[in-house]
């Protein structure tokens, strides 16, 4: 026989019931455990946030000094190429053969510049006429097949493969138009 008080249900949940609340945190420590974890991945957060902010900002600042002084070399070398013309035009002009001499070394300067920062000139005489490269001003009469670049009047140019100035082209026209 069992007594009232040492039935099996009792006796199950009073020593155990006791032994869990002795071991397992109160609810109110594991909430403040919680709580102090999710400020400290806020605050880790925020810094993230503000480190990538300051990432991009500096980065847009790199892009405009950049831009602002990316033709600081080429400008550097082509006030040789004025230094040299100002010579030449303060020199002596009783002689027009040294004018002639020092305006082609500063021609050969200037075109040496231009090959020291991958600008190329465009100048297709007898070529095909290519539209992303040429500005046909008219087409004439020629003995040169139809659409060939028959004269230019003004030579284009390339910097790095990209046309920044077409050539304007004189055609040749179809003959039976």
């Amino acid at each position: 026989m069992q007594n009232e008080n040492n039935t099996p249900e009792t006796a199950q949940e009073t020593p155990f019931a006791d032994d869990e609340r002795d071991t397992m945190p109160s609810l109110e420590e594991a909430l403040k455990a919680a709580e102090l974890q999710a400020a400290e991945h806020h605050d880790a957060w925020l810094r993230a946030k503000a480190e990538t902010e300051n990432i991009r900002r500096r980065s847009q600042e790199d892009v405009a000094r950049a831009h602002k002084f990316a033709v600081e070399g080429f400008a550097s070398e082509l006030l040789a190429v004025k230094d040299s013309l100002e010579a030449a035009l303060s020199a002596d002009l009783s002689n027009p053969e040294n004018l002639k001499n020092g305006v082609d070394l500063t021609l050969k300067q200037l075109s040496g510049v231009f090959n020291k920062f991958s600008l190329t000139e465009i100048n297709p005489v007898g070529e095909a006429f290519d539209p992303h490269q040429h500005q046909a001003m008219s087409m004439v009469e020629a003995d040169q097949p139809a659409n060939t670049v028959v004269s230019v009047l003004q030579k284009g140019y390339l910097l790095s493969d990209r046309v920044i100035r077409p050539a304007l082209v004189m055609v040749a026209k179809p003959k039976d138009a």
